[in-house]
């Protein structure tokens, strides 16, 4: 009884790492045939652009970041707030 245990649980083992070879396999074929057919639009490094350099810090600039950690504190609180009546 144990002897065929041990030889399912192996059997069991052997049948899904099959398995994850096989879809390894499939997807780096499918990886190929769309490098190939070139529908990997988005992969290409001539088609990134840089991002454009960010403008000097102002007087303006620097009171943003005070504003956005209050709106991030107050949508905090009302998550927790939510999340807390629910």
């Amino acid at each position: 009884m144990l002897g065929q245990s041990g030889l399912l649980t192996l059997l069991g083992l052997g049948v899904v790492f099959a398995f994850i070879i096989i879809l390894i396999f499939c997807m780096k074929l499918l990886q190929v045939l769309v490098h190939t057919l070139k529908l990997d639009k988005g992969d290409s490094k001539a088609t990134v652009k840089k991002a454009p350099a960010a403008p000097a810090a102002t007087a303006v600039s620097a009171a943003k970041p005070a504003a956005d950690a209050k709106a991030i504190v107050a949508a905090i609180a009302a998550a927790i707030r939510e999340k807390e009546s629910v």
